[in-house]
């Protein structure tokens, strides 16, 4: 994994093998942060990274400017990689290990980016059930965005506060706002 831009710009970051982890490609970020850079003064946000993985959005929110980013995955080795990456480059990121449906359901966290990439066999019915929860907890701020990544074989256009999506490759990242 590369961080793509920002003062970590270039940093390769190599995770265990045994860590249960599909990140995010770097073309696939690298077009998800020009869409929210646009958008968001990132030095003026706070972020949730939902299955988080190997921490990759997380460490891209942080090394571009963003202050307050908590991740969350339900395996111990993920979140003890993110902790000690994040430690060795001095990032602000809170790590969670949790279920993630228990961690929206017990959380008081909000966020103006609420960011999921759970696994691509999830099906329709769990990733609305993130859209669900989120909403149903009054998780993200004003003019908040969450995104759920998946596969280009699921769609959620359907769902409740869908946006829009973008596809690039293989995965999708589809937007939901509520008002």
């Amino acid at each position: 994994m590369r961080i793509v831009s920002g003062k970590y710009k270039g940093r390769r970051i190599t995770a265990p093998k045994t860590i249960p982890a599909r990140p995010t490609t770097d073309f696939a970020k690298e077009a998800l942060f020009n869409i929210l850079y646009n958008q968001y003064f990132f030095s003026d946000i706070k972020v949730i990274d939902l299955f988080a993985g190997i921490g990759s959005i997380s460490l891209e929110f942080t090394s571009r400017g963003v202050n307050e980013v908590i991740a969350v995955d339900s395996d111990a080795g993920s979140c003890k990689f993110i902790k000690e990456t994040a430690e060795q480059l001095e990032a602000n990121i809170k790590v969670f290990q949790s279920d993630v449906f228990n961690f929206l359901e017990k959380t008081n966290s909000q966020a103006d980016i609420i960011f999921a990439d759970p696994p691509y066999d999830f099906s329709v019915e769990e990733l609305e059930q993130i859209v669900s929860v989120v909403q149903n907890r009054n998780l993200l701020l004003r003019e908040g965005v969450l995104i759920i990544e998946h596969s280009k074989h699921t769609s959620l256009e359907h769902a409740a506060n869908f946006k829009e999506h973008r596809r690039y490759g293989s995965s999708v990242f589809s937007f939901f706002r509520f008002e």
